[in-house]
């Protein structure tokens, strides 16, 4: 076993992976210094990355009690941190991916008449998708930290219908609601658009009204749903909304009180060109659209915000977290399948 190892990286959304790397290090180990990205380096990668504080606490966390005994936090401040100078150290941890920087810092140590470091190598951890669990895909809305789903696979192959249930969950707004008047959507929609100025996520807007209402304010939706109703009655104003100002216009059918894979289907290429390109997607459902955030959360990037309407109360704010991925998922999985 190795006296002294050392493992470096941002470990962001501390997932699996991460996990693997630091059980991996103190197999090999007898004490393992960590290294984690400096806040400076890791905004420029990534201005979601959270603070070193909320890190290193998330990783103490996930490790547990024991295994933090044998481990040491430190900040990294450059690309290859303490390793080249490290008199103590014998051993450097990496993935595939990093191994060439682990060879590169060993050059540097023979520079500095230092011995190599052993280089120990961990395979990554697949998601439930194949693909490698890293935090850009969680930050991205793809997989949680443990490399799953976020729509349950009930959802993807066939129709859901809404239970009692959940029904009575979904009766409360799922987020904050900024109240205005009914007949004038633009006074709460402008302390929403005030509120939400320097969000990075897409803006989705869910419901004709609330469309509507950002279009006549220049502000319209990255992705916007509408199904002609309000109240589940057919309203006449949707004929103004302007589907020419969206890149793409999408359709679907998903009928009230339930889910469909045409819906989902549809909110993810809107999502997935947003993510690519920046491109906007109109979705009209054909049937209702007002269970839609329920995809959309489990599909959008962290960041997202989704905004719905509140019949005479005003506007719902939600910002897409893992907290919402969560609680979308629980309540899709309590929703009953047609097959």
């Amino acid at each position: 076993m190795h006296p002294l190892g050392l493992l470096g990286g941002t470990f962001d959304c501390f997932h699996a992976g991460h996990l693997a790397l630091v059980e991996r290090g103190l197999v090999e180990c007898e004490v393992l210094e960590i290294w984690l990205t400096s806040d400076a380096l890791a905004q420029l990668k990534d201005s979601r990355t959270c603070s070193w504080n909320e890190r290193t606490s998330d990783l103490l966390d996930s490790i547990g009690k024991a295994a933090a005994q044998r481990v040491s936090l430190h900040t990294l401040e450059d690309e290859d941190g303490p390793a080249p100078i490290h008199e103590l150290a014998t051993a450097i941890l990496c993935t595939p991916e990093t191994r060439a920087g682990c060879a590169r810092i060993n050059s540097m140590r023979a520079a500095n008449d230092l011995p190599d470091l052993a280089v120990i190598e961990v395979e990554h951890v697949l998601a439930a998708d194949g693909e490698p669990i890293s935090s850009s895909r969680i930050r991205a809305g793809e997989i949680d930290r443990e490399g799953l789903a976020w729509i349950p696979e009930s959802a993807r192959t066939g129709r859901i219908v809404l239970t009692p249930a959940v029904e009575a969950e979904l009766k409360d707004p799922f987020g904050q609601l900024i109240p205005g008047p009914e007949d004038d959507p633009s006074v709460a929609m402008s302390q929403v658009l005030a509120q939400i100025e320097f969000e990075t996520g897409p803006l989705i807007a869910v419901g004709d009204v609330t469309v509507l209402a950002l279009q006549e304010l220049d502000h319209p939706a990255d992705i916007a749903l509408i199904d002609g109703r309000t109240k589940r009655q057919p309203w006449e104003s949707a004929d103004a909304i302007d589907a020419s100002v969206y890149d793409k216009v999408l359709r679907c059918q998903s009928p009230a009180g339930s889910l469909t894979p045409s819906l989902l289907e549809a909110c993810a290429q809107a999502l997935t060109a947003w993510m690519d390109d920046g491109s906007s997607h109109l979705i009209e459902v054909d049937g209702e659209e007002d269970l839609a955030p329920l995809f959309l959360h489990p599909l959008a990037p962290m960041g997202a915000v989704v905004l719905y309407g509140q019949p005479g109360k005003g506007v719902v704010v939600r910002r897409t977290n893992e907290d919402a991925k969560q609680r979308c998922r629980r309540l899709l999985s309590g929703f009953a399948s047609t097959e």
